[in-house]
This record gives structure tokens, sequence and C-alpha cells, in this order.
């Protein structure tokens, strides 16, 4: 059962704590509201302001795993306050771990303030769950896929034109590193990882000469070469921030100063909207 009482004071209360720039939004000079605007908090999490208004006002529809799902992260909850909000709402809150899909608010921060710089939160299994503007036009939007196919190790094996993102000449390893990494993520028969693997090894014939190596703890070059139908070819350094509670990893692509790579990076920043075809791969 819903407790409409205490979820609308929820609600109002992580309104009224969180500011524009926690959020990564303007201020504006004439703000008088304390925290931010019902209008904003709705366009963060996706969803009408009406709709938004009236689980403030007590009233409206009983919210669903999806609703209150994209309320935890437009609110920036922690996994604690994530939970409490499910219950509010009279419902299961989800599993927490690997598994999860819910970005910790000091990592979506971080990634909120690199809007000009290509950056993307991913999980252990190569699950993009979020991009900046600049990630999305270096690399296409990488959060449409769903099912087995969100992994990038996935595609990689299934799709051809997860490979087209990377010079040729490093197919080959990027090949065993994707082996590698499933490997070391498979914690029982029952995993997700698990049910990548065997999935591949049923698809792929590639993938199962890979997998009878036993590879184990490959490493990413310090240097990764990216493919960009309109600039060419990129070498980017990827920084990496890990939340170790959700297993997500935040990588950071930058490009040494002064570069060929950098120019096209900065060209790539102020290109305008990344949704444009001519930045899509």
């Amino acid at each position: 059962m819903v407790d409409r009482t205490g979820l609308a004071e929820f609600l109002r209360h992580r309104r009224s704590v969180l500011q524009p720039e926690d959020v990564g939004l303007p201020r504006g000079r004439r703000r008088r509201t304390e925290g931010l605007r019902r209008e904003e908090v709705a366009g963060l999490c996706h969803m009408s302001a009406d709709y938004y208004a009236r689980l403030e006002q007590e009233r409206g529809p009983h919210p669903s795993e999806q609703m209150l799902e994209a309320m935890a992260q437009g609110l920036h909850l922690t996994l604690d306050e994530r939970d409490h909000l499910f219950l509010l709402a009279g419902q299961r809150p989800p599993a927490r771990g690997a598994g999860s899909g819910h970005v910790a608010p000091g990592l979506q921060r971080i990634l909120d303030r690199l809007a000009d710089t290509p950056a993307e939160i991913v999980t252990e299994l190569g699950e993009t769950l979020r991009q900046t503007p600049a990630g999305v036009a270096l690399t296409g939007d990488a959060t449409v896929h769903t099912g087995a196919a969100r992994s990038l190790g996935y595609r990689w094996f299934t799709d051809p034109a997860a490979r087209a993102l990377y010079v040729d000449e490093d197919h080959g390893f990027l090949s065993r590193l994707y082996v590698s990494g499933l490997r070391g993520t498979v914690r029982g028969p029952g995993s997700r990882a698990a049910a990548l693997a065997e999935d591949l090894l049923a698809r792929s014939a590639e993938f199962r000469a890979l997998w009878d190596r036993h590879e184990v703890g490959l490493r990413p070059p310090e240097t990764k070469r990216l493919v960009h139908p309109g600039l060419g070819v990129l070498e980017l350094n990827c920084q990496t921030l890990v939340d170790p509670d959700q297993a997500h990893l935040l990588f950071v692509y930058t490009a040494v100063p002064g570069s060929e790579s950098h120019a096209k990076l900065r060209s790539l920043s102020v290109a305008g909207d990344p949704r444009d075809t001519a930045l899509r791969p």
C-alpha cells in the first residue's frame, strides 16, 4: 500500500535540498525557489510536471517500478534513499550489486560536470547506463540496446557494427580482452555473466575458441583508437573511476593537448546536437 503522505513529504524534502548545480542545471539570476522547481525535477525524472506534482500533492496514480527508478535517479538518491522511496510507494526495492542500474549520486554528479567531455558510466558487463552529450557524439547512443545486446562484449561477437568503432588492427586483442573480462565476472552458473557466456558459446566460433584459452586478467591498452565517421581515427586515453558498491565504472576519454586527436575532440564538443546524423556512428 502506498504511503501517500510519506511519499509526498519525502519527494518535497529531496527536491528542496537539491540545488541546480547539483544536477547540471543553470541557476539563473531570478531563482527564488528553495532547491529545484517541480518542473525541473520532472524533467530530470523524464515524466510530466503534472504527474510529479500530483505525487507531491498526495494524489495521482500508484507509481510503477520504472517511474520509481526514474525518480531515484532524477533526485540523485543514494541506495538507501532509493529503497526508502520504493517502500513508501508500496514496492519491493530492487536488488543491489552488479546487476543494478542505479547510478550512485556522486558518480552521477561527476558525469553531469563533463558535458563537453566524452564520458560514460558502464556496468562490469559493459552495459552503458549513462553518457555525456560528447560521449554520444563520439560513439553513438549506447543506452538504446536491450537484453543481452546491452553488453558491448556481447555485441562485439554478435553485431559487426560494434567493431566499426575501433581500428581493424586492434580487433584481435579486443576480442581477447572482452572474453577475459567476461570470465572475470562469472560468479557461479546462475550469474548474468554465465548466461551471456552460454549464449555466446552457442553463437560465435571466435568466442568459443577464445573461451577455451581461459585467459583472465587482461587489461585494456593505455590508448584507445576509436574511429569516428566524420573525424576519422582518434587516439584517446581512458581514465577510470570505480564505484565498488555497484560495480560501476566511469570512463572519461581525453587526448594529449596539442595533438591531432585533441583538436578533433574539441571540434566534436562544439559541433552542436550530438544526435546530428553527421556525428552518429
